[in-house]
């Protein structure tokens, strides 16, 4: 049984994976904050953090996130599917003291939080508050002293500030103790139709003495986005005038908006809810079987209606499968998506690590 752990946790790509290729797993813990902040120090938190068990510590991180009175959705999808003690859950990775799970995880796996590094963002990198938790990645890292670690992020991170953000991180990697690789990996390229790039570094333990992982093998792609689309949704995910006209404006097309496309966009956090994204397009003369407020327009030359996806339509695009429960509002579940890692990606990186047997071996940390 593999002891499996994460933080950036989302809603669970990697457990997902290892529960579609049926591999035996035990979840020992999981961290998110869904997204919430503190409006208190990071040095006032720990003066009452100061002397306090982990246990204590987690209650009083537990208690401040409360006080927001916002609800963690993400803690909500991650609890509605996967089998986790809540007294596992942890809110904020840099209140988690890693010791505490020291020769307990076999694999580590988390990507902080892209923005820092996308090109669609202000890049500040690890200037940002968000890119500095990468070190929090790291830390833990040292701590647990996982025998398998899996990072993840966007390939932004590698050019910004001319290389050398990617050089820090990667002297990091280095001093870690760990034989780790580099792999630029795309959804595309394991049988999803979305183009969706991200760099992956795996890394396994130098006291191992096991090689590397220097190759993914990757797989045909043979579906495309129709073939994860339901042939009848709800009424409410069709666009009125106002939506309609607004995703087929030729400059949101270009830059915002795909239509009926074979392969999707790279999915993001801000999709569907507010026009942007992959959208579909159904070819009709009379729009009042859609529901009294869909649209009647023209698309290239065609009249017909248009609708945003569903999110069980965004989930299978992610590679998730529909024994996935989706427990929180559309808004939460659309964000939830697009923050996740591509779980045929994960699936083919766990079977090029299961093929080393890392996993058969004691651990010695």
């Amino acid at each position: 049984m593999i002891k499996v752990a994460t933080v950036f946790s989302g809603i669970g790509a990697i457990e997902h994976a290892l529960k579609k290729i049926n591999i035996d797993h035990e979840i020992v813990f999981a961290c998110d904050n869904g997204e919430r902040c503190l409006k208190i120090s990071d040095k006032e938190i720990r003066d009452q953090l100061n002397s306090k068990s982990f246990n204590e510590q987690k209650y009083i991180i537990d208690n401040l996130y409360d006080k927001t009175g916002k609800e963690n959705f993400v803690q909500k999808s991650y609890m509605s599917n996967y089998k986790l003690n809540v007294l596992d859950f942890h809110q904020d990775i840099k209140f988690l003291d890693g010791n505490q799970y020291k020769g307990q995880v076999d694999l580590f796996v988390g990507g902080s939080p892209c923005q820092s590094f996308s090109i669609s963002g202000n890049r500040r990198g690890l200037e940002d508050t968000r890119g500095t938790l990468f070190y929090e990645f790291a830390r833990l890292i040292r701590e647990i002293q996982p025998k398998v670690f899996i990072y993840e992020n966007v390939p932004g991170i590698l050019s910004h500030d001319k290389g050398k953000t990617w050089d820090v991180i990667s002297g990091i990697f280095d001093e870690l103790g760990y034989k780790w690789r580099l792999h630029k990996l795309s959804a595309i390229d394991f049988g999803i139709p979305q183009n969706r790039k991200r760099i992956y570094v795996i890394g396994i333990r130098e006291d191992l003495n096991i090689p590397p992982i220097d190759y993914i093998e990757k797989e045909d792609l043979s579906t495309l986005v129709a073939n994860y689309l339901d042939d009848k949704v709800d009424n409410k995910y069709f666009h009125g005038e106002k939506g309609f006209k607004w995703i087929t404006t030729p400059k949101n097309l270009q830059k915002r908006v795909s239509i009926n496309s074979e392969i999707a966009r790279t999915q993001a956090a801000n999709q569907q809810f507010n026009w942007c994204g992959d959208m579909v397009f159904i070819e009709c003369s009379d729009s009042k079987k859609y529901g009294e407020k869909t649209y009647l327009g023209k698309f290239n030359g065609k009249k017909g209606v248009a609708r945003k996806m569903t999110p069980r339509e965004c989930l299978r695009l992610m590679g998730f499968d529909d024994t996935f429960k989706i427990t929180v509002p559309d808004q939460e579940m659309y964000r939830q998506s697009g923050n996740s890692i591509v779980v045929p990606v994960l699936e083919n990186i766990i079977i090029e690590i299961m093929k080393t047997d890392v996993f058969k071996e004691e651990t010695k940390c």
